[in-house]
């Protein structure tokens, strides 16, 4: 496996990331229970079991409570926390009662209020990472920029990155901040395979469909900018889940998954991140499953070799289609 862009800036970040998303209950307002904080020692036992060292937050991931019950665990356990990477994301404003629509807010003030909010839900001091989480069309990065530096400056966060950018988009950042941007956190997995398709479909009539703009990949690699896969996993499409509403090119691409998994005396989960992972971009996928077992489940994807055949075999599968 390639060394992670993180680890060749000095960062000791683990192959995967535990996504926290799932932690807290319902996106409601209802107070965080004893059930749910022992949710969250387990699911982070499971991923410290496993050699996971980063924990990825956002501040609207069940409307804040993920990142209390994570911060009640590093209350209990608070020899955790210089063991560990924390990462958040900011810039999302959910849409309160009577809204139609949740808005995106990169302006300076809304930046600063959220790390103050996320660092005070997390009971840390700091943050190592923190991602710009969706673009903001009235974004103005001098603003950004501006923020940023205050963040760095006051010791409150180490880092920074972005989630769902573009290149143009993180080049325009990059412009007015002083520190680097060293994350890209973008929905990548054996479904959701759009940024594959836009470098296979150059010159081809399909290019002008694919919903991944050209050359972010690249642009990422050469500026050594991790790659994080959200949703990686796919929701469980490819490791268990029922299918029965599901296309053919899902079953047959599930059963290929089985197959393998079984020839290679591992799991599925392991063999979709391997898939992820074998790309020489050196992604980091994101589990977002807080549940134990599949946690568990997905420990020495980093160690799989899948062959060339095997990786195409498991892409065109799951396109449903030949290559051009």
């Amino acid at each position: 496996m390639k060394t992670l862009p993180l680890n060749k800036r000095g960062i000791p970040a683990s192959r995967l990331v535990l996504g926290c998303m799932g932690l807290g209950g319902g996106w409601d307002r209802e107070a965080i229970t004893k059930e749910q904080i022992k949710e969250g020692h387990e699911a982070v036992e499971a991923a410290l079991s496993i050699g996971v060292n980063m924990f990825d937050h956002a501040d609207i991931y069940t409307r804040g409570k993920a990142e209390q019950v994570f911060g009640t665990v590093l209350k209990e356990r608070p020899e955790l926390r210089e063991r560990i990477i924390l990462q958040s994301k900011c810039g999302i404003k959910l849409a309160e009662p009577g809204e139609s629509s949740n808005v995106f807010d990169f302006s300076k003030s809304h930046i600063l209020s959220s790390v103050d909010g996320i660092l005070s839900r997390l009971g840390a001091e700091y943050l190592d990472i923190l991602l710009l989480h969706r673009p903001d069309p009235l974004m103005d990065p001098v603003e950004v920029g501006e923020a940023l530096h205050l963040l760095k400056q006051s010791g409150k966060v180490r880092h920074f990155g972005v989630s769902n950018m573009s290149q143009g988009q993180i080049k325009l950042l990059q412009a007015y901040s002083d520190e680097p941007f060293i994350v890209n956190q973008l929905e990548m997995s054996l479904e959701k395979i759009y940024w594959l398709d836009s470098v296979v479909s150059v010159n081809q009539q399909a290019w002008r469909e694919q919903g991944m703009p050209e050359g972010t990949i690249e642009h990422c690699r050469l500026e050594n900018i991790q790659l994080q896969a959200w949703g990686p996993l796919a929701q469980g499409k490819y490791s268990g889940r029922p299918l029965d509403e599901e296309s053919e090119t899902v079953r047959s691409t599930a059963r290929l998954v089985r197959t393998l998994a079984d020839e290679k005396g591992t799991t599925p989960e392991a063999i979709v991140l391997s898939w992820l992972m074998t790309h020489p971009a050196a992604i980091q996928p994101v589990i977002g499953t807080v549940n134990p077992k599949r946690i568990a489940a997905c420990e020495g994807a980093d160690k799989l070799t899948l062959t060339r055949k095997e990786w195409y075999d498991l892409y065109v599968s799951s396109r449903g289609e030949r290559l051009p």
